[in-house]
């Protein structure tokens, strides 16, 4: 194994192997995003659900996108866990990516066929979760304290690059599911993860390979165990007791699945395990100390303040997954302006196509923001820290959707709507997904004691995860005939509401990390030289 000594680069310079990771990541997004981004448009139309209703196809459609989507940033956790603990993060993600490409296989092989095409889609989500959190993480172990100054531009080429081969996907993989048919269109993708694959191994030799935690008495789980469990002379254990209280509830979570559908209900019972034995642990933690080094303590503190700082994050996501869905089916009721002279009819004309404005948005103001907005604001005497961005990136992805209603409005007034107003929409919200989403790329790595951070980088992408379960929910509580009423007598129509309640959700959230985001305190956690 080549050892973190021995790779080493020259002190201050840039990482040799930098490229190999670059180059796998920017062929394994388009390869995501390129049968992501399609998905609710082949199955609103695809036999696989032929079996219902016409009307019920897109609803359908729409829950079976974000129950992938939960998928894909649940299994973080099983690939974060298998890396600090047995694997290490190098082969972790080279065989994560072999079970990726084989989900690849099976969409182009059963677009007919839903028992083979839903295989796939597990494959998928196993494959990409199972290496989302370690990419980027093993990019950070590639640096020391004597090039991390330089971590950050690789962290925004990043996420650059990640948007490049994004915007190409968007833009292209509707035009092959229309001309070309699905294998196609699904095939493509797959053969870019092959490609990924290969790049990453090509660089095998040259790699930092930090070695796993794999028997780390001191871990976060081990200290966190202690805490709940230790007693102090003349206490109680009210910590235990909280955390006993949220395996109870979780326990109810499930009992409600016949009503609610296990994704929901499972993710429901483990976010509330998080939650009260993140509290618990957190009431009694200064027992553990003693029985456990202090440095290992405090990294357990640590955690559960970075944990509440993703909480707060996961309302932006249940806005931003939904323009892959949400807002694919609203600019299917919308008219394509081929009329105008600017509208480049001889490429867009599927209003999925819509989604490449994204990346390509990116692309243009990431360097804008490092190279004029955040200077600018530092010179009038304003920090943007990355809380700060993040904490502006939700209202703006609010904003977003507030834009978003107003479009539903006109659609609903039965007046012709040209698919350009969603620019607006696009727009805002990209620029809210760079504050907080390629900001969290560099917070979740510093802030993470070295042992975690393969498995604190997958708690990011659980976020993810808990955004896309808001939305599960509320497009089942919609379908409750009471919810149905209330809606009718505001006047407005499901959709639109929904937008709305969308928008004012995150607005509430941005308060509520604004506010925890002044008591949040920085740390370093950049492996020393």
């Amino acid at each position: 194994m080549t050892t973190a000594a021995a790779a080493a680069p020259a002190a201050g310079k840039m990482p040799r192997q930098i490229p190999y990771i670059i180059g796998n990541e920017a062929c394994e997004r388009f390869s995501f995003y390129g049968m992501r981004n399609i998905l609710v448009q082949f199955l609103a139309s695809s036999v696989l659900l032929a079996y219902l209703p016409e009307a019920d196809r897109q609803g359908m459609a729409k829950d079976v996108f974000h129950t992938f989507v939960i998928g894909v940033y649940f299994f973080p956790l099983l690939g974060g866990w298998l890396s600090d603990r047995f694997f290490g993060k190098y082969n972790t993600v080279l065989w994560f990516s072999l079970i990726y490409c084989a989900g690849h296989a099976c969409l182009a092989l059963f677009e007919n066929d839903r028992n083979g095409f839903y295989t796939g889609l597990f494959l998928i989500a196993l494959g990409s979760g199972g290496i989302k959190p370690l990419v980027v993480s093993f990019c950070g172990d590639q640096f020391d304290q004597s090039n991390k100054h330089k971590a950050k531009l690789v962290f925004d080429a990043f996420y650059w690059t990640i948007n490049f081969g994004s915007f190409f996907a968007s833009l292209l993989m509707p035009i092959f599911l229309r001309e070309y048919g699905p294998a196609v269109a699904f095939g493509i993708p797959g053969a870019l993860m092959f490609v990924a694959t290969l790049i990453f191994w090509a660089g095998r030799k040259k790699y930092v390979r930090v070695p796993p935690a794999s028997s780390d008495p001191d871990s976060f789980l081990h200290v966190a165990r202690t805490a709940l469990l230790a007693r102090a002379p003349g206490q109680g254990r009210p910590g235990l007791a909280v955390a006993a209280s949220g395996g109870m509830l979780a326990i109810g979570a499930l009992l409600l699945i016949p009503k609610l559908g296990f994704v929901i209900c499972a993710c429901l019972a483990l976010g509330l395990i998080i939650a009260f034995g993140g509290m618990g642990a957190s009431m009694q933690l200064k027992r553990a100390r003693g029985r456990h080094p202090d440095a290992a303590v405090d990294g357990v503190r640590a955690v559960l303040r970075i944990l509440i700082v993703f909480a707060l994050t996961t309302p932006f996501w249940s806005l931003f997954d939904q323009k892959a869905s949400t807002w694919v089916l609203q600019g299917n009721q919308m008219v394509m302006p081929h009329d105008q002279w600017w509208w480049p009819s001889f490429l867009v004309r599927d209003a999925a196509q819509m989604q490449a404005l994204n990346p390509a948005l990116v692309m243009l103001l990431i360097p804008f923001n490092n190279l004029v907005l955040y200077p600018a604001l530092r010179r009038m005497g304003f920090d943007p820290t990355p809380l700060r961005r993040m904490g502006a990136g939700i209202a703006f992805s609010g904003i977003a959707w507030i834009f978003a209603g107003i479009i539903q409005l006109g659609i609903d007034g039965g007046d012709p709507v040209s698919l350009a107003w969603q620019i607006l929409p696009y727009a805002l919200l990209t620029f809210g997904e760079i504050l907080v989403s390629a900001t969290a790329l560099e917070f979740a790595y510093s802030q993470a004691p070295a042992a975690m951070k393969g498995v604190i980088m997958a708690f990011w992408y659980l976020a993810v995860t808990f955004g896309n379960v808001w939305v599960l929910l509320t497009n089942t509580g919609v379908r409750n005939e009471t919810v149905i009423s209330h809606i009718a007598s505001t006047g407005l129509s499901e959709n639109a509401f929904l937008m709305f309640f969308f928008a004012g959700f995150a607005f509430l959230t941005a308060l509520a990390f604004a506010a925890y985001a002044r008591r949040y305190p920085m740390q370093d956690n950049y492996r020393v030289a």
